[in-house]
């Protein structure tokens, strides 16, 4: 986090050299309404998650965590002016949500990166906070993700643009999933572990779940690719991971992804445990990113000394 080497988020598109104002239009900002350094240049860590409301908790939970929180205050949405997206701020953190699938956080991401570029931000690092599915782990194990991959088990994020299909790579930083690790077993409250993450397009049948409103596939089947799912090594299933790893690894920003398992995939496909016991489970990505995030910011005041 030393000025000394600052690494800006990078963009990567010369088309933006020509706009006079760019409008972030899901945000409900722009570079000729706001002043975007002064609002934004100071953010280190970037959290995001799927639920406004998850991503409000957030920003309460680790003000309170940095003791920078303001018992006066409610911690205004700054996207307030747009329906699409939800963002809090205190300090050095930014909280955005990004809605539900590859779509919707992958225009999110495009609008973050633009921002985070313009307000002129270093040595930023994202990190995508959720919900997943388990496959043969105790639910509430919190999943650091290792490599995000498709449905058939491979690395990459495949996306269409042009009419051509272009391939691009979803490796994360690996040392940051250390990092985390070292972090989890420093907290001392839950199990975690580092693995594959599989990222589907779809909630029901793209994760082999036999409770959607179609299902052309039975148990046995189910069952056998998901025992393929476990031998390609991957430990949870959602559906963002992919998208998101292959952007930030374009903005050349450091990123991470952290969910916690809501059930075995493997024993069943609905959610069985009680709302406070969820509840419960939902803040562990919060728990441990919040404490990754007081520990560099401990680690940078004492080399600033």
């Amino acid at each position: 986090m030393s000025s000394t080497c600052a690494h800006p988020v990078c963009v990567r598109n010369p088309h933006l050299d020509a706009l006079k104002d760019d409008v972030l239009y899901h945000f409900g900002l722009g570079t000729g309404t706001h002043n975007l350094p002064a609002m934004f240049g100071d953010v280190k860590f970037v959290c995001v998650g799927g639920s406004p409301q998850r991503m409000k908790s957030f920003i309460e939970y680790i003000a309170a965590e940095l003791k920078m929180e303001d018992p006066t205050s409610e911690y205004p949405n700054i996207c307030e002016g747009t329906d699409r997206y939800d963002m809090y701020k205190v300090g050095p953190v930014l909280s955005v949500s990004h809605g539900m699938g590859v779509p919707s956080i992958a225009i999110m991401l495009h609008e973050l990166i633009k921002l985070l570029h313009y307000a002129r931000c270093t040595d930023v690092t994202i990190i995508r906070i959720g919900t997943s599915g388990g496959i043969g782990l105790e639910p509430g194990t919190v999943v650091v993700t290792k490599q995000a991959m498709d449905a058939t088990f491979k690395p990459k994020f495949e996306q269409v643009i042009l009419g051509k299909t272009v391939v691009r790579n979803t490796d994360l930083d690996q040392s940051l999933a250390e990092e985390l690790l070292h972090c989890s077993k420093e907290l001392k409250q839950f199990d975690t572990v580092i693995g594959n993450t599989m990222c589907t397009m779809d909630f029901y049948e793209g994760q082999a779940r036999l409770d959607g409103a179609f299902c052309f596939y039975n148990e046995k089947d189910k069952q056998d690719y998901l025992r393929k799912v476990s031998e390609a090594g991957i430990c949870n299933i959602e559906m963002e991971a992919s998208v998101f790893a292959a952007m930030c690894k374009l903005s050349g920003v450091r990123a991470a992804v952290v969910c916690v398992t809501l059930l075995d995939r493997l024993k069943g496909d609905q959610l069985s445990s009680s709302h406070d016991v969820l509840h419960s489970y939902q803040q562990r990505p919060q728990m441990l990113v919040s404490c990754y995030i007081k520990k560099r910011l401990s680690e940078a005041r004492l080399t600033s000394v």
